[in-house]
């Protein structure tokens, strides 16, 4: 028997595919006799009503808010996540994310906030010696000798805040080492005296301040995400629309992304926000994918 959540959880991937844009079924039902008005038609210009466009986007937002609980089935109960801001992201849509979280039965650890040297090009010969000597210092079996700069930072950085276990561990003493390494080296600050949590989401800047989708942007942050996935249970990394068409979530896309990873765009609408959320819930499976109005997996994940 097909249960609600299936049930809904299909009528919500309708009303996404709406709120996109995409017409479903548009002009597979405006077949004539009238060639010459057929003809007619073709030619003409096709034109949108800003004000239905506007109350179609508006109704999709309603609909996934309204909805939200019951399609998240508490699937994030005894499973905490942490955020992890990157530079320049939107304290109104962490704080939004962070909501959901909680409707969907989840605990948050804490929020980690990285800063613009860690993600700044011209810093990364300092990115590698602070990464080179926690990783000597440390001498962790979970820190990658051969990892490049990055990657070797993102697997400390998971370190930190993360555990590859189903529910939140306390911090052992290479995460409150790496915290304090960190936040002294102004790369990462952390909250104090919070526990490792299975899940992270990473939170982008705006697409209209974060860094372009450039080389360096697909180095830098494939690195660090693919390193954080190697000691979490799941990562899920969210931006906006305009993030997901040139900016840092379009450049991240581009890469090549290991583990149990997904990517969402639209978080600057309540339908991007709830599908971060059952991204979450489906990465705990350790399936990935990208999700959203331009994600290549499709507008929301339903396994």
């Amino acid at each position: 028997m097909i249960s609600l959540r299936q049930h809904v959880t299909s009528l919500v991937a309708v009303f996404l595919a709406l709120a996109v844009g995409i017409a479903l079924g548009g002009g597979l039902l405006a077949d004539t006799d009238d060639d010459s008005g057929d003809q007619a038609a073709a030619s003409a210009p096709e034109t949108t009503d800003p004000a239905q466009s506007a109350a179609s986007d508006s109704y999709g937002d309603a609909f996934a808010a309204a909805g939200a609980a019951r399609l998240y089935a508490n699937g994030l109960d005894g499973h905490a996540t942490v955020v992890l801001a990157m530079p320049g992201a939107d304290p109104a849509q962490v704080k939004s994310l962070t909501d959901e979280i909680s409707a969907a039965g989840g605990a948050l650890t804490g929020t980690f906030t990285a800063s613009a040297a860690l993600v700044e090009p011209g810093q990364k010969e300092q990115v590698d010696t602070v990464g080179s000597q926690l990783m000597t210092q440390l001498a962790d079996p979970r820190i990658d000798p051969a990892a490049a700069t990055y990657d070797r930072m993102g697997q400390l950085m998971a370190l930190a805040m993360a555990t590859d276990q189903v529910s939140s561990v306390r911090a052992d003493l290479a995460a409150v080492t790496i915290r304090q390494s960190l936040g002294d080296a102004e790369l990462l600050t952390s909250p104090a005296d919070v526990r490792n949590a299975p899940l992270i989401l990473v939170v982008l800047p705006p697409g209209d301040e974060g860094a372009a989708d450039n080389l360096a942007t697909k180095t830098m942050l494939s690195g660090i995400v693919n390193g954080l996935a190697s000691n979490a249970a799941g990562v899920v990394v969210a931006g906006d629309e305009d993030s997901a068409e040139d900016g840092e979530l379009a450049a991240l896309r581009e890469s090549e992304l290991a583990g149990a990873i997904s990517t969402v765009d639209g978080i600057d609408t309540a339908i991007g926000r709830v599908t971060t959320i059952l991204a979450l819930v489906n990465v705990l499976t350790g399936t990935g994918g990208a999700y959203g109005a331009s994600g290549s997996d499709g507008a929301v994940p339903l396994t």
